[in-house]
């Protein structure tokens, strides 16, 4: 009988990316993948740990799968596996941590152990791109790794200690992993990385790898995952205008005031942000902008916090993720004065979060009335689920809509306030 291999993802869209790949990878060494909550004779928990309640939550995780089955198979692995190896190497019912370097690996990690050889994760390469692209439609959304790691080193941020320094991919694999992906019939490709926006390969900048993959002959879109404001410029800008690159950023701002950028250690002023979004919008005015802020760090003001609201709303952001401060060991924001009060935190960050919604809502209805392209992501018998090229979420009616193509449709309106999605009718 074939083995059983269950995993579990939580964290960033890297993540996600690296999980779908060994995944695709164990499929088509005949092993079988099951849901989390089933029954299997490997569990692999994709941790995150970039705030204190990822690691709660990852902890959860491993919890539930050591409960599992004693005769089952436990490996750790992503950013937690980096951070707490050591715990995690003594907790009982864990087999395996692989760090983020040799979770490419994991593979041959896991089968070697299934056939009663001795295995030791460090003795595997270091390869942080050794990821083929999936093959399977775990998504309908193909993802290419194109960098990993992050030299900024924010004052609040674990990750370039838990991903290393930043480091390019090599141009040719990112082509070819585009044109695998096209070949296995993908509709979407999405590049991903920790720090996209430094991506630089013996002098092929972010925007000239973009201009690249456009460059690739198809019928396909391209979407910009999370970036940091850094790398790109008005070359970017006006590549927004090009069918295949999909009008929308997540673009990370974090707080829209100049004191708490600078104790947070970011590479640009609040300043320097809103100048880029408007020259942003004089190239693609219907742009859906999206952003990360943090409430709460040490410091910050009343005044503060007003400067972020006040940049919010001029900024027009559609959806805002908003985090409390975390405080992470090893960070240079763990020492600073003037701790936030959880409290305070909490009214900051809800305070944020209905901003965010009227925003949502705002933007959503503005684009009713408009014929927009949508990739159908899951259908079923009365109406199909997907994102137009904005990133926003659409319901469309209709009984033989098949996934993984993309429909020309007509928005119609929002379903509600809750839940503001697009509703449309199929263009005829």
């Amino acid at each position: 009988m074939n083995k059983k291999i269950a995993f579990k993802t939580l964290g960033c869209r890297l993540n996600q990316f690296e999980t779908d790949s060994l995944a695709s990878q164990f499929d088509k060494n005949g092993y079988d993948l099951v849901g989390f909550n089933q029954e299997a004779d490997v569990y692999v928990v994709n941790t995150c740990t970039v705030t204190n309640q990822s690691d709660h939550k990852s902890r959860n995780i491993i919890s539930q799968a050591t409960r599992k089955s004693k005769n089952s198979m436990v490996v750790v692995t992503g950013c937690m596996a980096n951070h707490f190896k050591d715990k995690l190497s003594n907790r009982q019912g864990v087999n395996y941590v692989v760090e983020n370097a040799q979770k490419s690996s994991l593979f041959s990690i896991v089968d070697s152990h299934l056939k009663g050889e001795t295995v030791s994760p460090d003795e595997y390469e270091n390869n942080l791109f050794k990821f083929p692209v999936s093959q399977k439609h775990y998504h309908v959304k193909g993802l290419v790794k194109i960098q990993d790691g992050c030299n900024n080193f924010c004052s609040y941020c674990i990750i370039p200690f838990v991903r290393g320094r930043a480091l390019s991919r090599p141009l040719t694999d990112i082509i070819d992993n585009v044109q695998q992906l096209l070949s296995y019939g993908y509709k979407e490709i999405v590049l991903t990385g920790v720090n996209i926006g430094r991506y630089d390969y013996e002098g092929t900048s972010f925007e000239d790898l973009v201009e690249k993959i456009l460059d690739i002959d198809g019928d396909f879109r391209v979407r910009i995952s999370s970036i940091e404001p850094e790398g790109f410029g008005k070359k970017l800008f006006s590549m927004l205008n090009h069918p295949k690159l999909l009008p929308h950023l997540h673009i990370c701002l974090q707080s829209g005031s100049e004191k708490i950028l600078k104790k947070m250690h970011r590479m640009y002023t609040a300043d320097e942000f809103l100048k880029m979004t408007e020259e942003i919008k004089k190239h693609r005015p219907d742009v859906n902008l999206t952003t990360d802020i943090i409430t709460g760090f040490p410091g910050e003001t009343e005044e503060d916090f007003n400067d972020t609201i006040n940049m919010i709303k001029q900024i027009g952001f559609s959806h805002i993720h908003t985090f409390k401060y975390s405080e992470r060991d090893g960070t240079k924001a763990v020492k600073m004065s003037d701790k936030i009060p959880d409290k305070i935190k909490n009214e900051r960050s809800e305070i944020i979060r209905n901003l965010s919604e009227m925003q949502k809502v705002e933007y959503r209805k503005s684009m009713i009335g408009q014929t927009q392209m949508l990739l159908v992501e899951k259908s079923g018998s009365e109406y199909a689920t997907g994102y137009n090229e904005y990133f926003v979420p659409v319901k469309v009616f209709g009984d033989k809509l098949e996934r993984n193509k993309i429909y020309k449709v007509n928005i119609t309106g929002i379903e509600n306030l809750e839940d503001p999605s697009l509703l449309a009718q199929i263009s005829l």
